[in-house]
């Protein structure tokens, strides 16, 4: 699965990247801005994603067009989870940072056997 991160700390960014990619996940980024995002979307298949980014409190913004334009799954990674209120309509999960390895790893594959799941389901119609 393609894992797109949407993180402007650099160091939460590569930690996210080695946790995606010792899950066994191609990455894309890590990307700061929703420019960055957007230009990468078509290429991804998730993406995590921080609400305080480089632009701004821009990430909830970005993920309602990662969902309803491109079909990317979206889990938050933020310090900030109380302002995601009661979730985005289509994101997978909200995670608070700090986080671990595992639940990051658990959120990304959830998000894979979701994808599965519906990729199978497109396939009997």
């Amino acid at each position: 699965m393609k894992v797109m991160i949407v993180e402007d700390e650099n160091f939460i960014a590569l930690e996210l990247e080695r946790i995606a990619q010792e899950a066994g996940h191609q990455t894309i980024g890590p990307v700061s801005t929703v420019e960055q995002a957007l230009a990468h979307a078509k290429r991804s298949d998730v993406a995590l994603v921080d609400l305080s980014l480089s632009d701004g409190l821009s990430g909830a913004q970005l993920a309602r067009r990662l969902i309803d334009r491109h079909g990317v799954d979206v889990i938050f990674v933020t310090g900030s989870p109380e302002n995601v209120g009661h979730g985005i309509e289509g994101a997978l999960d909200v995670i608070s940072k700090p986080f671990t390895d595992e639940r990051i790893a658990s959120a990304l594959s959830r998000a894979e056997a979701r994808r599965k799941d519906f990729d199978s389901s497109k396939a009997a119609f």
